[in-house]
């Protein structure tokens, strides 16, 4: 059974950091694409950033040059820095995980920015 487990999210003041964590367990493969969903109040689930296999990362737009997403060397942990955060970026933010055409997310973690 696949597990995905967020960690780090929190509140901060505009224009801090944070940075999120993610573990997936439960297979013994690396998962082809990892990568991190944001959801808003009343909005839809939206693509933050994304790893697939060795190619270079892609970010949405509204976050590119602050946050950064790194992957560990041969294991399934996944790592958001989120720098120079604005009040737009609040929202609930999930790990996904792809392998083999399956899809996991964890529960996701909050990440709150206030003025």
């Amino acid at each position: 059974q696949v597990q995905v487990v967020e960690s780090g999210g929190g509140s901060v003041q505009a224009g801090g950091s944070l940075r999120l964590s993610c573990a997936a367990s439960g297979t013994p493969w690396l998962f082809n694409i990892m990568g991190w969903y944001r959801q808003a109040p009343g909005k839809q689930r939206e693509l933050v950033a994304q790893i697939t296999g060795r190619s270079d990362p892609i970010y949405a737009d509204s976050v590119k040059g602050r946050f950064t997403i790194s992957r560990d060397n041969g294991k399934n942990t996944l790592t958001l820095q989120m720098n120079n955060l604005k009040q737009e970026d609040t929202a609930l933010y999930y790990c996904y995980c792809n392998i083999l055409a399956s899809d996991y997310w964890g529960q996701g973690t909050q990440v709150t920015v206030s003025s």
